[in-house]
């Protein structure tokens, strides 16, 4: 899985492909009667929001980091609890540590809107179409935002793990 991580924060245009080819499918499983081609033109054309939001993400994570290749050995370190030792590395785990953290400061907000959100769509869906699409969307909605939950807060308590090992004093910091 490192890998992989590792190979699609390198290559934006792999994710944006995966991005595409995931949601085709989800359309098409929801959508049985709709044309492939048709599908993933308007996916690809949505993902771009989506790639263009992420760009200017990576964006400020890298000035932070120094450099795409930094960002990711410091995203690395951050999954594996791995606290840097060299000082410009703990200043810039430190900085990319605060930059996500200030950015999810507001996500029990936003979960509960998606909560919100993905609820009226499904009653909407159950309305307005058969069975089959009313219990695709009930079931990608509990499966989405339980997802995003769990590994929601599994990535908050690894930022704020790592904010606390940062700050403590280590033992050449306090020689100096």
């Amino acid at each position: 899985m490192d890998r992989f991580n590792t190979l699609i924060s390198r290559h934006l245009w792999l994710q944006y492909v995966l991005t595409v080819l995931a949601a085709s499918a989800v359309v098409l499983l929801l959508f049985p009667g709709r044309s492939p081609a048709s599908v993933l033109v308007r996916m690809a054309f949505s993902a771009l929001g989506g790639i263009a939001v992420l760009t200017a993400v990576r964006r400020k994570e890298k000035r932070a980091a120094g450099s795409t290749d930094g960002l990711i050995t410091l995203d690395r370190r951050l999954r594996r609890g791995e606290v840097p030792t060299a000082p410009e590395e703990r200043q810039a785990m430190r900085d990319l540590v605060e930059q996500r953290l200030h950015r999810t400061r507001h996500r029990v907000a936003a979960a509960v809107f998606l909560a919100v959100l993905f609820t009226a769509l499904v009653v909407l869906t159950a309305l307005t179409a058969d069975v089959r699409q009313t219990v695709g969307f009930a079931v990608f909605s509990a499966v989405f935002l339980g997802w995003l939950v769990l590994y929601g807060n599994l990535q908050n308590r690894r930022l704020r793990t790592m904010r606390a090992a940062l700050t403590a004093e280590t033992p050449q910091e306090s020689r100096r």
